[in-house]
């Protein structure tokens, strides 16, 4: 025992690596038992070899490593007229195993610290106490020769210009080992810890520093301290120390507010097979604060490599900022078009993640969907990712849509106070804590679904020009696709559902067989199309309705009244923006027959011509009222959908020039009142606001203001009759409408023409409602 305190266990060496010498072995060791522990090694493993070994150590990579500290008998030795087999070594420190799994728990990384990076005292308690723990790990070696034709190459990310080839192979020794130790310890830690020597020093951001400091006319030196201060505040910094520390935070989250996360492991795993031969890019929806945290845990229970995940700088607040950076984001500011160092910095960093191969995450919405259903996609991450594939820093990008999506959030009073014009709440800590206690409510489960993939190239060319007239559609195209997907794999949960019937009542209550009695048809649509749920059909139980709706009581969206003979639940007015948010998080299945329907009314009570063409037609029209309010799918297969919607109206032995029969009262229970009608009444609200201004030119935010206070108006006239139909954020789709057909400036009777286009609208689902 007593030489135990000086080596591993035998059983564990690995063995030297294959190749012939002469050998030069870099050591990384943090401490002197930690060099004594690999010089023990070393005389074992190379008890056999003949030839000459030169041993020299390295600047530890677990401490600070200035390339200044390199020790210059390297440069000497490297630069003999032999070709050495370069051979890195370090000591690994494992985590204790549990149930066959080594994990640090975040309450032994607050008692005695990170068991993976001891101290020295730590060091040789570990390894007199539990020798299994210690390891040698051996990176992949590499000849000489083979380092310096990387470091001389003048296309390739070697070092910029004073970088020594010694420093150079330091550097690419520290890389070696930390993908060896990878697997000892998991693919979870799987993170770039040497930005600064990997890519600060490299020659593209070298040369992009020259280049900038000409264009600004700065010096070289101020330029470089300014690109390095923005790598600094854009860059993640994963640590496994907080990475441990925050998936036990986020699982005690996830325990004390939901039932369960539920996902496909085969998807997963199919997904991350796609990115053993080029990086991926995760696209999720962002429906809560909670979103990153939930997608991370997967990932890190499922052993797999955490993504690098974009965040507002807004989220770089006291404690939390560090501690998210050290967990894997990376802080973007909201602005900064006119800023080029700090557009260059984002692309250097963007294209060394891709070009590592590490996956990225960020929110295509860009920010907190307010309402539930998907925000118009943002650009510009996708734009830089696009401008990478193109300059072949990649041969290929797989872009993965991702849903996210939850029974209930904690987040959707305060959504509900941003839509009635209230201020959104600063981030803080403060925040965070009031966050966190918000959790303590049940939520019930978390669903995570994954759309089908899409490679970059099959829509973007290498080659295609993206400011031509027909390649400025190409990236939005790509955009609009991939939230297309989101919406396809989104699951309808039973709260979803439950909300939708509840809302279809306007104000009254219903009972629990009353509600059942709503959902059928709906449920009934959902089966026949094969819609993806998180249910099957016990979901129109008595017992199952009645548990969705008393976790809505819960949560205070739905009031529970205990009559003499029944028991009533109630959406009141002040929570009817809060249901509206779980029904529109699968609104979006509805709305192509919700469409059609009211093509078909508009026509029936108008005596207009009802064969199939003519009702598409106008169903298109509709569809152009609402093209910034939902996603839909290019015009030629929307219309054969709605054509497909057509059919169910038809009887079997009619033709598609036959003219549609419309029975009104065989539209009950209809859909277009319950899945149109807010939507329709918030652009409604945004046409009469818009009519006050007669010929005067407005801007967005003058027409937003007055279309606040012109919904509250027609809401209390009576004039329109759903009170989620006065939010901030349905306006902006009736603005976005406004300023695509030229209304923001426009004269009196074009605005009045648009406003009657929507009360005509209005008018045939008055007709619907009214039977």
């Amino acid at each position: 025992m007593a030489d135990q305190s000086r080596t591993t266990l035998p059983e564990f060496d690995p063995p030297w690596p294959a190749g012939s010498g002469p050998y030069v072995v870099l050591i990384d060791a943090s401490s002197q038992l930690e060099g004594e522990l690999i010089h023990s090694w070393l005389a074992r493993a190379t008890a056999d070899i003949s030839d000459p070994i030169d041993v020299f150590k390295l600047p530890p990579s677990r401490r600070r490593r200035p390339f200044d500290s390199v020790d210059p008998r390297i440069d000497e030795r490297l630069l003999e007229h032999d070709d050495p087999l370069l051979v890195p070594v370090r000591v690994a420190w494992l985590a204790e195993k549990r149930d066959g799994v080594r994990r640090v728990r975040a309450r032994d990384i607050v008692r005695i610290g990170d068991p993976r990076d001891p101290n020295t005292i730590r060091q040789r308690s570990i390894l007199n106490r539990h020798p299994r723990r210690v390891r040698i790990v051996v990176g992949e070696p590499a000849h000489r020769s083979t380092i310096e034709a990387r470091w001389t190459d003048p296309e390739g990310r070697g070092p910029a210009d004073g970088t020594t080839l010694g420093e150079f192979v330091a550097l690419k020794a520290w890389l070696a080992l930390e993908r060896a130790e990878r697997h000892l310890r998991g693919l979870r830690y799987k993170v770039p810890k040497f930005l600064s020597e990997d890519l600060f020093w490299s020659r593209p951001f070298q040369r992009g520093i020259q280049r900038l400091a000409a264009d600004e006319q700065r010096s070289e030196a101020r330029m470089s301290q300014r690109t390095k201060r923005y790598l600094k505040e854009i860059a993640a910094q994963h640590s496994p120390y907080v990475i441990d520390i925050v998936n036990g935070i986020t699982s005690q989250l996830i325990r004390t507010a939901h039932q369960s996360v539920n996902y496909s492991e085969g998807e997963l795993r199919s997904v991350y097979a796609l990115g053993e031969s080029n990086p991926i890019v995760f696209l999720p929806s962002h429906k809560s604060n909670f979103d990153h945290l939930v997608f991370q845990h997967v990932l890190y229970e499922n052993e797999l490599p955490l993504n690098h995940t974009a965040g507002g700088i807004n989220m770089n607040f006291f404690l939390i900022g560090p501690l998210l950076r050290r967990a894997g984001i990376f802080f973007i500011r909201r602005e900064f078009k006119d800023n080029e160092p700090y557009k260059f910095v984002l692309r250097q960093y963007l294209n060394y993640l891709l070009e590592k191969r590490f996956a990225l995450e960020w929110y295509i919405e860009g920010g907190r969907s307010r309402t539930g259903k998907l925000r118009e996609p943002r650009l510009g991450l996708l734009s830089y990712v696009v401008e990478s594939y193109q300059h072949g820093i990649v041969d290929d990008i797989v872009l993965v849509p991702v849903s996210i999506n939850y029974d209930q959030i904690s987040d959707v009073g305060s959504y509900t106070v941003e839509q009635r014009g209230g201020t959104k709440e600063r981030e803080s800590f403060v925040w965070v804590i009031k966050f966190i206690a918000s959790l303590r409510r049940r939520h019930g489960s978390i669903h995570l679904r994954f759309g089908e993939p899409l490679t970059l190239s099959s829509r973007i060319g290498r080659d295609d020009d993206l400011q031509s007239e027909e390649g400025r559609l190409a990236l939005p195209k790509v955009a609009f696709e991939i939230s297309n997907r989101i919406n396809d794999v989104t699951p309808i949960t039973a709260i979803s559902l439950v909300t939708l019937a509840l809302l279809s009542g306007g104000g009254r209550g219903f009972t629990v067989d009353e509600t059942r009695r709503v959902l059928t048809p709906f449920f009934d649509f959902v089966d026949e199309r094969n819609l993806p749920t998180t249910f099957d059909a016990s979901i129109l139980s008595t017992d199952a309705v009645q548990s969705a709706l008393e976790a809505l009581v819960i949560n205070g969206v739905v009031t529970r009244t205990d009559g003499l003979t029944e028991v009533v639940y109630t959406i009141g007015e002040d929570q009817r923006l809060a249901a509206a948010y779980y029904r529109n998080t699968v609104i979006h299945f509805f709305i192509t027959a919700g469409i059609t329907e009211l093509a078909l009314v508009v026509g029936a009570i108008r005596d207009l011509p009802m064969d199939t063409e003519s009702v598409v037609d106008r169903a298109i029209e509709l569809r152009d009222l609402l093209k910034f309010e939902f996603f839909f799918p290019e015009k030629k297969i929307f219309a054969e959908e709605v054509r497909s919607e057509i059919d169910r109206y038809r009887s079997p032995e009619a033709t598609a020039d036959d003219a549609v029969e419309l029975d009104m009262e065989a539209l009950h229970p209809a859909k277009s009142p319950i899945v149109l009608r807010p939507f329709l009444e918030a652009s409604y609200v945004v046409a009469s606001a818009l009519s006050t201004f007669g010929d005067e030119a407005v801007d967005k935010k003058t027409l937003a203001d007055a279309s606040l206070a012109m919904g509250n108006q027609l809401l209390r006239r009576g004039t329109i009759h759903n009170s989620e139909a006065v939010s901030t954020s349905l306006f902006l789709s009736g603005i976005a409408l406004v300023h695509n057909r030229g209304l923001d400036d426009a004269s009196t009777a074009e605005r009045k023409a648009f406003l009657e286009s929507f009360e005509d609208v209005l008018r045939a689902l008055d007709a619907i409602s009214e039977g």
